[in-house]
């Protein structure tokens, strides 16, 4: 069926009458449908100006859409364009891993090599089955701390919480980035995390800066399946709220790394999200620390197929 459809779009574009692009919607983050973070994935769209891509992305209207066209490296699979509903982006982790399990499946490749806008990466594919994969990638750029502190209490006003809700095991706000920048704000425990209530008026003064997306999270020692809780808003998208945010988890192993009391050696740990919108995700982090610095890190997560079709387009 995948074949059919890519037969299809090339036939349309050798004839000239149309331009029919093949596209597929995948959950990401999941390996079940309707949960996880949704993605658009649009195939061979090299012939799409970025005003034409942006259009697309705004009419998807999801978190991000990714264009895939063909890879300027020989050896690598593809390269991404990467576009939320308003703007393109360096990097983001959902799109990378939704890329990667639907091209991994459809060219039956176990090492997906994608070029994006923060460098390569290769990613490795596990197939689960013809719908469902697994990938995992190392970051093309480690995570760092970037920007100025945030106050306590201006944060805490705007996540409608107490001052004394905000902080875990020694963590305090930060701004950090791997190759997207993120307000990262620890909380005392799930149940502030649950509690939340934005305060949207201010947001801007207290998260400054062109993105000003925020990473809420705190430890789950109770919970089996993971590690961390996580909650990501960025108020001026739709809801405010995104149900698995790659880019912001990636971001965090910087903190992690620095502040969550993690030594020397190789460290997996999982981080679920998206449960407070009723879209329950969870994403795989490791990361390896040698002489008290970070040397390595990585992200991975599962996605799996759950609709197709063909974007009509006249040339």
């Amino acid at each position: 069926m995948l074949r059919t459809y890519l037969d299809f779009a090339d036939h349309a574009a050798r004839t000239g009458r149309k331009m029919k692009l093949t596209y597929f919607v995948l959950d990401v983050f999941t390996r079940d449908r309707l949960s996880g973070n949704p993605l658009a994935v649009v195939l061979k769209a090299d012939e799409l100006s970025s005003t034409r891509m942006q259009a697309i992305a705004r009419e998807f209207n999801l978190s991000e859409t990714v264009f895939v066209n063909a890879a300027k490296g020989e050896r690598h699979t593809a390269a991404l364009r990467i576009f939320t509903p308003t703007s393109e982006l360096p990097f983001a982790g959902h799109p990378t891993i939704g890329a990667a399990v639907l091209l991994g499946l459809q060219h039956k490749q176990s090492a997906v090599r994608l070029e994006l806008g923060v460098g390569n990466v290769t990613a490795i594919m596990e197939r689960i089955d013809k719908r469902t994969g697994e990938a995992k990638f190392a970051l093309p750029q480690l995570p760092a701390a970037t920007g100025k502190a945030v106050e306590i209490a201006s944060v805490a006003k705007r996540l409608g919480l107490q001052d004394s809700d905000i902080g875990c095991d020694g963590m305090i706000p930060a701004q950090y980035s791997a190759g997207l920048p993120f307000y990262l704000v620890p909380v005392r425990d799930t149940r502030a995390l649950e509690a939340i209530a934005l305060e949207r008026r201010g947001w801007a003064d207290t998260f400054k800066g062109e993105r000003n997306s925020v990473y809420v999270f705190t430890k789950t020692p109770n919970e089996r399946a993971n590690d961390y809780a996580a909650r990501m808003f960025q108020v001026s998208h739709g809801a405010g709220e995104d149900a698995a945010t790659g880019s912001a988890a990636a971001a965090l192993i910087g903190m992690l790394a620095e502040h969550g009391g993690y030594g020397d050696g190789h460290h997996a740990i999982a981080i679920r999200q998206g449960r407070e919108i009723g879209r329950p995700s969870l994403i795989d982090l490791q990361f390896n620390i040698e002489g008290g610095q970070l040397r390595h890190s990585g992200i991975g997560g599962a996605a799996v197929v759950v609709a197709q079709g063909v974007l009509d387009f006249d040339d």
